[in-house]
């Protein structure tokens, strides 16, 4: 038997059987699933289970962090031997919903649920366009047809992201993801430049990522509540017809202007805090209490921010910011190793390290710092002060993707070197502020049962 068969047999049995799981999904680090009773669920036998790095318990939904690479391969052998569709989360949406209704935490979830598809296309796009970038100005590559195919592979998903958007916004609002998406394309089609409205031509994409969350929300409120109150005998033609003309026109006269407003109210106020006189301060607190915002989700209301920029300015200089995180975190970690005599907290540093290096910080987020307590503080002060640094240099990325390293070929080619530079300055001042700190070094046998992160620890 392989070894993520093992862990999905062990992980189904720990979770009280595959009868008491409703619906089972992953993302690139966690293994997400909704049981039918709670009070089954052996949390103690699952934290311990091979592979298993931490157990955690979000708004009804259960998250059992595994890294990247594994969790996908345990989640398809979960999702076999249990005998439902991996990915299929209706019911886990819905169960979620009812036990976490504050208006916050909803939006929240609905802005994950929309842009959290398009993650894989992003990080792959933007590597590939960030390497093509870097090939064209250093001369790697002289074969012009060959960067020219290049360009068209990373720079695709960026020029159909609206559309894919506005799908996936209809499809979370429960419309139809086609009407979402043809709400999208009237935001983008070239011919809104040959229509005037008071006199002035519309702007084709103007408001970008907002407009079209605003548009096609709109559009799904719209679709049901007409569908509602339509004959039966006339619906199928009816709604869609009236749903793509009246919020067409609503698009067109308020929605994508107020979407224009709120866009360029975001991107002045970002450029403004970091590219202004206070930005270096700016820098320190972003990237200093990024950690915290995602350990609590609230970074996933940034998402659509990092696009908006892009869409608008060609780069976003909040990522390389908040991409300090995990460099921190690595100076915090090479902090421990050296001071544990834990050969097992060793073992965790050791099998950790690369990957956080390469942009995934579960690993030693839950396995190392954040159980031992005043490390995680420590990588916090070495991330606000690479964050500083890339705020004041002004650093910014053309795309989407995991940090660490691999950001480097997303970042601006005149800035790369800086960016470099911003992730050597959070591993040293991580590792100093960690080392001054110090952290009670735990006894071997008690590492696998960590326990929740205190300032006190």
């Amino acid at each position: 038997m392989s070894r993520e068969k093992d862990i999905a047999e062990s992980i189904i049995r720990e979770l009280g059987g595959k009868e008491n799981v409703v619906s089972i999904t992953n993302c690139m680090t966690r293994l997400r699933v909704l049981a039918k009773d709670y009070d089954k669920i052996n949390y103690e036998a699952l934290k311990k289970v091979d592979g298993v790095i931490k157990v955690n318990e979000e708004g009804g939904e259960l998250q059992i962090i595994l890294g990247p690479g594994l969790v996908s391969k345990v989640a398809g052998e979960a999702s076999k031997k249990i005998g439902i569709k991996l990915g299929d989360a209706q019911e886990i949406k819905a169960a979620i919903n009812e036990k976490n209704k504050t208006p916050f935490k909803l939006l929240l979830r609905r802005i994950a649920s929309i842009f959290i598809p398009l993650i894989p296309g992003l990080i792959g796009g933007g590597l590939i366009l960030g390497i093509t970038n870097v090939a064209t100005k250093f001369n790697w590559i002289a074969d012009k047809n060959l960067l020219a195919m290049l360009s068209l592979f990373g720079s695709t998903i960026f020029t159909y992201m609206g559309i894919m958007i506005g799908m996936n916004t209809a499809k979370e609002f429960g419309g139809s993801p086609t009407l979402g998406g043809i709400l999208a394309g009237i935001i983008y089609n070239p011919v809104l430049a040959d229509i005037k409205i008071g006199g002035s031509a519309l702007v084709v994409g103007r408001g970008g990522i907002i407009s079209v969350l605003i548009a096609a929300a709109f559009a799904s409120w719209l679709e049901k509540n007409i569908r509602k109150r339509m004959p039966n005998s006339i619906e199928l033609l009816a709604t869609p017809l009236l749903t793509i003309l009246i919020a067409g026109f609503a698009t067109l006269y308020v929605l994508q202007p107020l979407g224009g407003f709120i866009a360029d109210a975001i991107g002045k106020a970002v450029t403004v805090a970091i590219a202004g006189k206070a930005g270096v301060f700016t820098g320190f607190i972003l990237a200093g209490t990024f950690l915290p915002l995602v350990m609590t989700g609230l970074h996933q209301g940034l998402t659509p921010i990092h696009m908006q920029l892009i869409q608008s300015t060609g780069v976003t200089i909040l990522l390389p910011i908040l991409a300090m995180a995990g460099a921190g975190q690595v100076g915090a970690a090479i902090a421990v190793y050296v001071k544990t005599k834990s050969k097992q907290l060793k073992k965790i540093i050791e099998g950790s390290i690369l990957v956080v290096i390469l942009g995934i910080g579960e690993p030693l987020i839950y396995g190392v710092t954040l159980p031992l307590g005043r490390p995680f503080i420590g990588a916090c002060i070495g991330a606000a002060f690479g964050g500083a640094f890339e705020a004041l240099k002004v650093v910014g990325a053309r795309g989407l993707g995991i940090s660490g390293i691999p950001l480097a070929a997303l970042i601006e080619p005149n800035k790369i070197i800086y960016y470099i530079i911003g992730l050597i300055i959070s591993y040293i001042a991580g590792f100093i502020a960690t080392y001054l700190l110090g952290f009670e070094d735990p006894v071997d046998e008690e590492i696998k049962d960590t326990q929740p992160f205190s300032f006190d620890a």
